[in-house]
């Protein structure tokens, strides 16, 4: 591949969200150089990619080698698990209220991430240069990433999906506010003597979410958010011991509970930048959205943005990182992830907080939710895809 082609696009990081863009950019149309280390092996974490998501991957040719691997989410319900005076009721979401075969698709990252790095490998558009960049260079009419090693490349437009401490975003002077959780997520698998019945079970405690996803079989994934130091103290337990608490923050719903070996603890923080795109950058995944793990949006939202900016790249074949282009990638990002963002924020807030009043508006938000089919209908299909509940409503009109 020509380094200096004019028309190449660089993508910075090899996470899910980098090798999802460089695929669908090269699918586009685009020459591809592709910065980042080997992906990953050891991820024991799983990713609940919605419908829409994984109808953007099955055009990059990757949906199917992911769906054997992975469990179909048909119900997600919501439970009150705190001890406070107020308490919502129980809110159960039914993806055939919407006439949905499922919500989602719960994948491991590490067959996730396998099946990307395939794609990516044997893609002819795709130049992957496994090394990280060292620095950038922003230019008027072209940006340059200085590699490792020493090499440089060129191109039109990068793309920031090197995570959330994004080198490429700072080199583009997109500022960024930052927010840092007392909270940590403790990641495990485990097996469960219940068939799950394909139902993913968010808990809402006081110091977070305690969110059970299905896998194939009777296994499920779990992220449980807690304060750090519960985390440290909760990874430290045996198996058994392990198993017991999780059987009883479950209610004991799946019945017999046995931990799969691997412990992951990620500290929880909050990133939103003050641009999504600027002096030749781009933002996509984590570089442009930072949030705890509620209600399974980040992935999701990332992959929201790299279909964007494949849209408009295409719209603006000649120069896809012009002012033009960016300026229109950042318009139609904003309200999508200003607006995921801070609901997730907000919930979490909620979910932390000992003041009556946030707890009686979350109560009452979720008890409506459940007692009018057509509101709930309205959240989930706008959970799904972002538009579409207003669309149902004014299509019935």
């Amino acid at each position: 591949m020509d380094q200096d082609n004019p028309q190449n696009v660089i993508v910075a990081g090899t996470g899910p969200a980098g090798l999802i863009a460089a695929l669908g950019l090269a699918h586009a149309g685009y020459p591809v150089i592709l910065a980042g280390p080997e992906v990953g092996r050891n991820d024991g974490r799983t990713t609940a990619l919605m419908a829409p998501a994984l109808s953007f991957l099955d055009t990059l040719g990757v949906a199917e080698a992911i769906k054997a691997k992975a469990a179909p989410l048909r119900i997600m319900r919501i439970v009150d698990a705190t001890n406070r005076l107020i308490r919502s009721p129980v809110v159960t979401f039914h993806a055939s209220e919407i006439g949905e075969e499922f919500f989602g698709l719960n994948v491991p990252n590490r067959d996730l991430n396998a099946a990307l790095e395939r794609a990516v490998a044997s893609h002819p558009r795709i130049e992957w240069r496994r090394i990280l960049v060292a620095s950038w260079a922003v230019g008027t009419d072209r940006i340059t990433a200085v590699l490792a090693g020493g090499d440089e490349v060129s191109g039109t437009l990068a793309v920031a999906a090197d995570g959330r401490m994004s080198h490429a975003r700072q080199a583009a002077g997109i500022s960024t506010s930052t927010r840092a959780y007392r909270q940590a997520a403790l990641v495990i698998n485990f097996a469960h003597a219940r068939p799950h019945g394909f139902i993913s079970t968010e808990f809402h405690t006081e110091t977070g979410p305690f969110t059970q996803v299905p896998l194939p079989g009777d296994r499920s994934s779990l992220v449980w958010v807690v304060a750090p130091e519960t985390a440290e103290e909760l990874a430290a337990l045996d198996d058994d011991a392990l198993s017991a608490r999780v059987e009883e923050r479950m209610q004991s719903m799946l019945g017999r509970v046995r931990v799969k070996p691997g412990r992951q603890i990620y500290p929880l923080s909050a990133a939103t930048p003050a641009r999504f795109a600027q002096n030749r950058v781009a933002l996509v995944g984590e570089a442009a959205h930072v949030f705890p793990p509620i209600g399974a949006q980040g992935l999701n939202l990332g992959i929201r943005d790299v279909e964007q900016l494949v849209a408009i790249a295409a719209e603006n074949r000649t120069d896809p990182g012009s002012p033009a282009a960016l300026a229109a990638y950042d318009a139609r990002r904003r309200p999508d992830i200003l607006a995921r963002t801070g609901a997730v924020s907000l919930l979490n807030r909620s979910l932390l907080s000992n003041m009556l009043p946030a707890q009686l508006m979350r109560s009452a938000g979720l008890g409506v939710l459940g007692s009018f089919a057509p509101l709930r209908a309205f959240f989930m299909r706008e959970g799904l895809r972002p538009g579409s509940g207003f669309s149902s409503i004014f299509s019935r009109e």
